[in-house]
């Protein structure tokens, strides 16, 4: 078998595993999200659960001109410091999460339990 015979059955055989991991992998719900490392688990658990603000961090936000959308942008591109947040907790964890939003840097704690997420403290700088 010459050598173009033999690359010929390599990628028919590649191109045929291709379309069948598409099919059985692509329908089935299976995300691969991007740097899914523990800072964007969290991100995302946090995203996916009902959220509630607590007064002081919903007078934080009027007092600065910003809604709870600004939150959701944070939660998306913002970083979760593991170093100030307090993970050995039982029953919710709190994250410290920062980040830019609007042209200001945010920095919120949330109380992370099962069924909900609590914004606790807003800090805008």
């Amino acid at each position: 078998m010459n050598l173009a015979k033999r690359f010929l059955f390599y990628f028919g055989g590649f191109a045929i595993g291709l379309i069948l991991l598409y099919f059985f992998v692509g329908g089935s719900g299976a995300s691969c999200d991007y740097a899914y490392g523990p800072n964007a688990r969290t991100l995302k658990n946090i995203k996916n659960k009902q959220r509630f603000f607590s007064q002081a961090a919903v007078a934080s936000l009027r007092n600065n001109a910003l809604d709870t959308s600004a939150i959701s942008s944070l939660l998306a591109n913002g970083n979760v410091l593991f170093s100030e947040s307090n993970t050995t907790l039982d029953s919710c964890k709190v994250y410290v999460i920062e980040g830019p939003v609007q042209a200001r840097d945010l920095k919120i704690t949330v109380e992370n339990c099962e069924k909900k997420a609590t914004v606790l403290v807003v800090d805008i700088k």
